[in-house]
């Protein structure tokens, strides 16, 4: 799958076993015999004598002599365009910074949280690859287990960057969507993807003297015509399940642009998914499943989608913005654009892409190289340098001026004011709840992806099998 929300390995006890490791850690250290380390001791020490949580700004002046050798360790997770663009950053880097060397150790994404975990309770790691902070357990969310990012910032091992000048050249929706916990700051977000809108055939539709549709009856009217004239409405990579729901997330993000506030109502009880409100969703979820997908959509995969979709005689595929360079290798002449999917009759409610923060950086609480660490983020940080990683990774960009410089990019920068994180970040599963209780995926549950056939059946199963993990809590 392309999205993926926090990662939750750590069990309960996870912070007080990382704890531990750290206090014996410093506690070695204390004791250690002065030789060729007393420096790096020096500067662990200055960290460990203030509270962790909040040592940023005290050592931002306290780093490494920069006439001193200095290894900064950096762990990245496996992405091959990331890669080639951090070894030449790399490079610029330590000519910007001759004393230091950067050393970087690349591990698979689903490796990133438990590697993570070990290296920063070993200490022997400076600069960490982070995903933008999602799925935090908020307190209304009764015996839910916090993810690991959140358990290491309770801990006390990542460093508190929010005095950081740096920090400033990133939007103000991503200083606090992605970066920050309990108003303080500690990773710089590299990037975001949208997975709630469908790009458009601009073709097929002006063929047809069809205008871009920016309601639900808009929609069902332009697909019934398209039908009519022997084409199809929507495709998507039916053959993997997924991409069926993630569809669906920008008409799930229509009826509820408060994404946050949908997750805590779900909670609480102040939403439910048999409620009025969400009846009409499931309606929707069915006539996009089962009227607007085409016939046989079940025989292309996520990746061959694209393929398909660029033959012409499809209007849309919903569906996130990193199938953007698929679909322009498959036919680069194919004239599209990308826009929020229109799952509501309210225009003003389908002006909102969703999606989640990807791939950011942190530093370790306790790293006996800290201003070199720092060094390296406020290199990143630097506009020409970001734009640089942004046209790289092809990520949409998390700071202002900066663009990303493709098709894509274009045709998406009217809608970046309006990006909001999406419901699968915030959303934390109550212990206990059924196979049926996330409603968000709910149009991939209906024939002929799966076995329901009945909205309104759907919506009362949801809803039972999400109080059940309710009631356990």
């Amino acid at each position: 799958m392309k999205f993926h929300g926090g990662v939750r390995t750590l069990r309960k006890n996870g912070k007080l076993f990382i704890t531990l490791l750290v206090v014996l850690g410093l506690f070695f250290t204390a004791c250690g015999s002065s030789d060729s380390t007393d420096t790096t001791a020096g500067t662990s020490d200055t960290t460990a004598g203030s509270s962790n949580t909040t040592a940023g700004s005290s050592n931002t002046t306290m780093g490494t002599d920069t006439s001193e050798p200095v290894t900064l360790r950096v762990l990245a997770h496996a992405n091959p365009p990331a890669q080639a663009w951090q070894e030449a950053f790399n490079a610029k880097f330590q000519e910007k910074y001759p004393n230091v060397t950067v050393d970087v150790s690349v591990v698979a994404s689903g490796d990133l949280s438990v590697v993570t975990q070990t290296r920063l309770s070993a200490n022997d790691i400076d600069v960490i690859d982070i995903p933008g902070f999602s799925n935090p357990v908020a307190d209304y969310m009764s015996g839910a287990t916090p993810p690991n990012w959140q358990t290491l910032i309770d801990a006390g091992l990542l460093l508190d960057l929010t005095d950081q000048p740096f920090v400033q050249n990133y939007d103000a929706a991503t200083i606090a969507d992605a970066m920050s916990y309990n108003d303080k700051i500690y990773q710089v977000n590299g990037g975001r993807v949208s997975y709630s809108g469908m790009f458009v055939n601009k073709d097929l539709l002006a063929a047809a003297s069809l205008a871009i549709p920016t309601t639900w009856s808009e929609l069902v009217s332009v697909c019934d015509t398209v039908k009519a004239a022997g084409n199809e409405c929507m495709t998507v990579g039916g053959a993997d399940g997924w991409p069926v729901f993630v569809g669906s997330y920008g008409l799930l993000g229509s009826f509820y642009p408060d994404q946050a506030g949908l997750v805590e109502g779900l909670w609480t009880g102040a939403v439910k998914w048999d409620d009025a409100k969400t009846a009409e969703l499931w309606n929707r979820y069915y006539v996009y499943a089962t009227d607007m997908l085409e016939p046989g959509v079940t025989s292309y995969s996520h990746d061959a989608d694209p393929a398909r979709y660029a033959a012409g005689d499809v209007a849309f595929m919903p569906t996130g913005v990193w199938q953007a360079p698929a679909l322009e290798a498959a036919e680069p002449g194919f004239d599209w654009t990308y826009v929020p999917f229109p799952g509501s009759d309210n225009a003003s409610d389908n002006q909102y892409l969703f999606g989640k923060y990807d791939q950011g950086w942190a530093i370790n609480a306790n790293s006996p190289n800290q201003q070199a660490a720092l060094d390296y983020l406020a290199f990143f940080s630097d506009p020409a340098n970001f734009q640089e990683w942004i046209n790289a990774v092809g990520f949409l960009p998390t700071q202002p001026g900066v663009t990303l410089d493709t098709k894509l990019g274009g045709e998406v920068a009217p809608y970046l004011e309006n990006y909001r994180v999406g419901f699968e970040q915030y959303w934390v599963q109550p212990t206990g709840a059924g196979q049926w209780a996330n409603g968000s995926q709910g149009a991939a549950w209906f024939a002929p992806f799966n076995e329901w056939t009945d909205p309104a059946a759907l919506s009362k199963q949801s809803q039972a099998d999400l109080q059940a993990g309710l009631d356990a809590g």
